[in-house]
């Protein structure tokens, strides 16, 4: 199987420049296809459409949801463009599939007011506090995804120009402003908080942990939902939810879609327009709040 696979993960890492979370995803997902057609007596690169076809409702019959079908076939389209391209088979029996429609999920965003008191608890009275406000701080305010802030180095904040280069999917890089908030708490950060963390070791990495290894995805995580508790916020709050705050406040505010777009490093503007549909609901709700042909109707 690994003489099968192998090209296509290596050309999807090398080439494509895919997450290595992402490329799990994509051994697994043709793994798990493989052993099917196995006890079927068929082979992953001769698959047809009918088997892929019977795959998907196999999947469906055994619960699995919409979107992770929809994820387990694109794994599958891949594979076979890849050697559809390389002369290895003259046809890609995924072509003509249509996917299982996917639900829309509105993301969800949360008032300025909560995103305040979720930043406000912690203050410059020790380093870890430190570092978590300045997290925070950057997280909402550049609107960056939890691998960026754990990925992101010292020398992609530019502090004197408020600036940030964080790389996003695909290892595509990008530049945000920053506001005045997050620059002084990053500044206070690096200056008095990290050096303790560091303890003298010479680390790249942004963040760290308080025995000076970098932050791991999870431990952003368990600091924000920590930093809920403690500002009492019913809500549930997750990493992922600042970045969509983010987005959502500036639009809310009169900012461009386009730039809202470069600014959350959407390669497609129609992910982008999703928060559009948040934006267009809390509308409504003023509407049917205030406007005089709406109260009480």
């Amino acid at each position: 199987m690994d003489e099968i696979l192998d090209p296509y993960l290596e050309y999807s890492a090398l080439e494509k420049k895919l997450a290595s979370r992402t490329i799990r995803a994509y051994s697994n997902d043709l793994r798990s296809f493989n052993t099917w057609l196995n006890e079927r007596g068929v082979v992953l690169p001769e698959a047809a459409a009918a088997d892929v076809a019977e795959y998907m409702a196999f999947l469906s019959s055994t619960g699995y949801s919409p979107v992770s079908i929809i994820r387990k076939l694109s794994s599958i389209r891949g594979f076979f463009r890849f050697i559809q391209a390389s002369g290895q088979r003259s046809d890609n029996p995924v072509e003509l599939l249509h996917s299982p429609r996917q639900p829309v999920r509105l993301p969800h965003a949360v008032s300025v007011e909560t995103v305040a008191a979720l930043i406000d608890v912690w203050n410059a009275d020790s380093p870890i506090s430190t570092r978590n406000r300045a997290l925070l701080e950057l997280a909402y305010g550049a609107g960056l995804r939890e691998s960026e802030l754990t990925g992101l180095t010292v020398s992609r904040v530019f502090l004197e120009e408020a600036l940030v280069r964080p790389v996003g999917k695909g290892l595509k890089e990008r530049l945000v402003p920053l506001g005045g908030a997050a620059v002084r708490w990053l500044s206070l950060y690096i200056d008095t908080a990290r050096p303790l963390l560091a303890g003298g070791r010479s680390t790249p990495v942004l963040f760290l942990t308080y025995r000076g290894n970098p932050l791991s995805r999870m431990t952003v995580w368990n600091i924000v939902k920590r930093s809920a508790e403690m500002a009492g916020i019913k809500e549930h709050i997750h990493p992922h939810i600042l970045r969509h705050s983010f987005a959502t406040h500036l639009l809310r505010g009169g900012a461009d879609l386009r730039v809202v777009q470069e600014l959350l490093g959407h390669a497609d503007i129609k992910t982008t327009e999703i928060y559009t549909s948040v934006d267009t609901t809390y509308l409504r709700g003023v509407i049917d709040r205030y406007h005089p042909r709406s109260v009480g109707t």
